[in-house]
């Protein structure tokens, strides 16, 4: 494929200056003091939220009081790739302990209208070589990537030991037997040698705390929990005719809204959506496989694939490298290569990146040319345009959201003034002091997934040595080794974005990840080890080095409106008498993931378990 630069104003008619102050203002109308607190735990009322599973009925079983080499505490993508690898390092003794009905973490919850993979397909969806699959188009749909998860799980006979809608209550280090006790809700004792969180980040929705939401004497759900028996249609075949003499109302326009609004919009009596931040919202161009080309792939396709993603979305292309990809996630980097093809390659990183950002703001004021092209009501489109930096928001494609607002019962509602809806009341919502009566509120609030740890993982009793909580562990300052370790939790394996290589692929990085883990693990059964715990000198010597070399996204995050991404612009202390902005992606390794990947592999090379300290 040739794939193209895209069609954007020449640098000259952008008015840059002006752009960054409307960022600013932009920004500044959108601070919320409260921060994560604006958002609440579904507890109470909304338990059920998360507790409960729409797709899947609950059944009961005996507790379980039992000793394993290996609990690994996730059945999304991070749990299956760490039974994968577990089972590739010869390890068999493990149970992946999830509180879904199945395999497949956020794409077995989430089943709401339109979902799909939001980036490439061929990149995201891992293992796909070995598998022998291919996904049925560039931006597969959800349904089919939580069935081919399941394949993964089902061929590595990870459903043998697996326990589900089963929620992990307290994990404690229990030094007399150098084991783990884990119990849950269903009564189980486990006992286990080691433990991989692989817990995820879209794991526990969060809801907006707005004044009111109890009074309401409608219908509420999460689009993580999606009620087709309320609006009719299934995940596969999403026609939401029960929606026909309903007024609903959505909070939010992020990836979530713009692939299920469209479906709502087309079948709703009155659909409202309530916006706070637009999402930047490209063509899909959503293509199905070409099997010619699927046939004509090499070996390795896929990880060479992957690394042009990696490098067209997150760092940069090579001189002469083509994008792959082609889509609004590779777009900048793109463009730039051809300029510099053009005109000769920047010396230094300093001119790379000012080239960079002037090649931001045009694409941004493509992307708001787009909405004014196809919305044509013109005060629902200023709504819709979005004001801030690429990447400031998840970039999200989709051929129907801008045109179902040229629907006569479809209304974008801006409460980015309000810092969200004003209340709710028992028929309805307030925004602009206006009451709009409604029979549905639906929440596309997302998850927890920058706020403090005990809410993202659930959990409140998470203890290691000394009864030391994690919690306040890492509470002012984490510090790892490799980013998967720490210092007083003992065979204790963390993965997610926290002090490490990123990979434009999430799974991908879960990979890495758990491959790193169950190598350790392995060795340490290998060699009858009973704990295996970094040295504070190996835990200092790893955080002093992703320091030196971490790219601080700090500037750049100020200048973000709120959102996940930049932890609501809420700013945390660094111990050293200064400020930063927390980002979902953690200590990024600066060097780069590849350069991560190499640092992992030579280590493991080694043989020895260099920094960790080994009991037996």
């Amino acid at each position: 494929m040739n794939c193209q630069p895209s069609a954007i104003p020449p640098a000259e008619t952008v008015d840059i200056p002006a752009l960054r102050e409307r960022y600013r203002q932009e920004r500044t109308i959108r601070i919320n003091k409260a921060g994560q607190e604006q958002y609440v735990r579904p507890v109470d009322d909304f338990a059920e939220v998360y507790e409960g599973d729409p797709h899947m009925p609950v059944l009961p079983r005996d507790s379980l009081s039992e000793d394993i080499d290996v609990a690994v505490l996730g059945g999304g993508w991070a749990g299956i790739l760490a039974g994968y690898h577990l089972r590739k390092m010869g390890v068999s003794n493990f149970r992946n302990i999830d509180h879904a009905g199945d395999f497949g973490g956020v794409w077995y919850w989430n089943r709401y209208p339109g979902l799909s993979c939001d980036n490439d397909a061929y990149c995201y969806l891992p293992l796909l070589e070995e598998m022998g699959f291919f996904p049925s188009k560039k931006f597969t749909d959800g349904f089919e990537i939580r069935e081919y998860a399941q394949s993964i799980a089902k061929k590595f006979e990870l459903y043998e030991s697996a326990l589900f809608h089963t929620m992990v209550t307290s994990m404690r280090w229990d030094e007399s037997i150098k084991r783990w006790h884990i119990t849950t809700d269903r009564g189980d004792d486990i006992c286990a040698r080691f433990v991989i969180m692989a817990n995820g980040l879209l794991n526990i929705p969060k809801l907006p705390g707005i004044p009111g939401i109890h009074g309401f004497k409608g219908k509420m759900f999460h689009s993580a929990r999606w009620e087709y028996d309320y609006t009719g249609g299934d995940q596969k075949n999403p026609v939401l005719d029960k929606l026909a003499d309903k007024r609903v109302a959505i909070i939010g326009t992020g990836a979530t809204s713009v692939q299920a609004v469209p479906f709502i919009g087309q079948y709703a009596k009155q659909l409202y959506v309530l916006q706070r931040t637009a999402s930047t919202v490209d063509q899909r161009k959503n293509t199905a496989t070409d099997t010619d080309w699927a046939k004509s792939l090499p070996a390795g396709w896929q990880r060479e694939r992957q690394k042009n993603f990696h490098h067209a979305a997150m760092e940069t292309l090579s001189p002469g490298e083509p994008d792959l990809i082609c889509d609004i996630w590779t777009e900048i980097n793109r463009n730039l290569s051809a300029v510099f093809d053009a005109s000769g390659w920047p010396q230094s990183a300093e001119e790379y990146m000012t080239k960079r950002e002037v090649m931001d703001y045009q694409v941004m004021e493509r992307l708001r040319g787009r909405v004014e092209s196809i919305v044509t009501d013109k005060d629902a489109a200023d709504i819709l345009k979005p004001w801030y930096r690429y990447l400031c928001k998840r970039p999200a494609s989709n051929d129907e959201f801008y045109p179902t607002f040229n629907r006569p019962n479809v209304k974008v509602i801006d409460v980015s003034k309000t810092k969200g809806v004003e209340r709710m009341t028992e028929k309805g919502f307030v925004a602009g002091g206006i009451e709009y009566e409604i029979d549905c509120m639906i929440f596309a609030s997302g998850f927890e997934v920058t706020s403090d740890l005990d809410r993202r993982w659930g959990f409140d009793k998470f203890e290691g040595r000394d009864g030391l909580s994690i919690y306040k562990h890492w509470a002012e300052d984490i510090r790892t080794f490799h980013g998967m370790m720490t210092r007083g939790f003992p065979n204790q394996f963390f993965t997610g974005f926290i002090q490490g290589g990123m990979n434009a692929s999430t799974t991908e990085t879960f990979s890495n990840q758990t491959r790193h883990m169950s190598y350790i693990i392995a060795e340490a059964l290998k060699r009858g080890v009973h704990t295996v715990e970094p040295s504070l000198e190996a835990v200092n010597a790893y955080v002093g080095h992703i320091r030196a070399t971490a790219i601080d996204f700090s500037a750049f995050q100020r200048e973000c409106t709120p959102s996940y991404f930049n932890n609501e612009s809420t700013e945390i202390e660094t111990g050293k008498g200064e400020t930063k902005m927390r980002s979902y992606l953690g200590e990024t390794y600066g060097p780069g993931y590849y350069v991560f990947e190499k640092l992992l592999e030579d280590w493991r090379a080694k043989g020895d378990l260099e920094g960790l300290e080994l009991e037996s």
